[in-house]
């Protein structure tokens, strides 16, 4: 898998960070909007949940249209609380896997996310390691809000590759979408999906840290 490699794209949520999308519309529904089920998965979303990823709406905005499916009222934060139900946590043995892989590949990360998914992991990840993640371990850490630009869409990992004048056959990117795999195809990236029965440490068992 890694002949001719150099350099490594991570997903973020559901290849190094632990995350349950049921979680959200799960939560919403005990608020009592069952609607989010059918507007939120893994495969795929609604267009305002896609903007709001793409950073095209606020977390203001984003909040007020959660407030319109809703057949009672919620507080702002009780719907932020829902909206961050789908994170689970960041394993601290993954920084050490991503410190060893550095040692000899060029580490990136592309992440489908959003302003509140952010703030919140991000913010939990600094207190328990005690360091950035994202500025330490990678070359370039991308995140779909600042980049307005989602995955699959190719453009995406066409900035990337541009960016840091990456040859894509020597470029692996890992994802637990299989969408995002056949984006990342399109831009000539090697490319392995990470199944729901797979961890990213059983695909680097061979790395030792």
């Amino acid at each position: 898998m890694l002949d001719g490699i150099k350099n490594i794209i991570f997903d973020f949520g559901g290849v190094l960070y632990n995350i349950r999308y049921e979680n959200v519309p799960e939560a919403f529904e005990k608020f009592g909007v069952p609607e989010l089920k059918n507007l939120y998965s893994k495969t795929s979303q609604t267009d305002f949940i896609n903007l709001f990823e793409e950073g095209k709406i606020s977390a203001r905005q984003f909040i007020d249209e959660i407030h319109k499916l809703s057949p009672i009222p919620l507080t702002d934060q009780q719907i932020i609380d829902a909206w961050n139900a789908i994170l689970v946590g960041f394993p601290k043995e993954r920084a050490n896997l991503l410190r060893a892989l550095k040692n000899n590949y060029h580490l990136f990360l592309f992440s489908n996310t959003n302003q509140l998914n952010y703030d919140e992991f991000y913010a939990e990840m600094k207190k328990n390691l005690g360091y950035d993640l994202f500025s330490e371990m990678f070359d370039g850490a991308y995140f779909s809000q600042n980049l307005h630009i989602r995955k699959p869409h190719p453009e995406g990992f066409k900035y990337i590759i541009d960016k840091h004048h990456l040859n894509p056959s020597e470029t692996l990117f890992i994802d637990d979408s299989p969408q995002h795999i056949e984006g990342a195809k399109k831009c000539g990236l090697k490319t392995h999906h990470l199944k729901d029965n797979e961890t990213v440490e059983q695909l680097f068992s061979f790395v030792k840290y």
